[in-house]
């Protein structure tokens, strides 16, 4: 199945609110991951880890290491499942 990227940022939103107690509302494609939404260092594993169960594929550090908003992780993600 072809996710499309409001697929992926429907999931994305899912994944944040769930793990980290954010509120889906407070989600957005240009939210900053550090800055916007307090996710730290070890958050950002996390999620990683979430996002392999989601896709099913390994998330390499490659992947992620320029991350910085929800915007770059659903694009990361589209490339991935691509």
């Amino acid at each position: 199945m072809v996710m499309t990227e409001q697929d992926i940022l429907v999931k994305l939103r899912e994944v944040l609110s769930d793990s980290f107690q954010l509120d889906p509302a407070s989600i957005h494609l240009d939210s900053h991951l550090f800055k916007d939404l307090d996710l730290d260092s070890i958050d950002a594993v996390e999620l990683a880890i979430q996002l392999q169960e989601f896709t099913g594929r390994r998330v390499s550090a490659q992947d992620f290491k320029d991350v910085r908003t929800v915007r770059d992780v659903v694009a990361a993600i589209h490339k991935m499942l691509s």
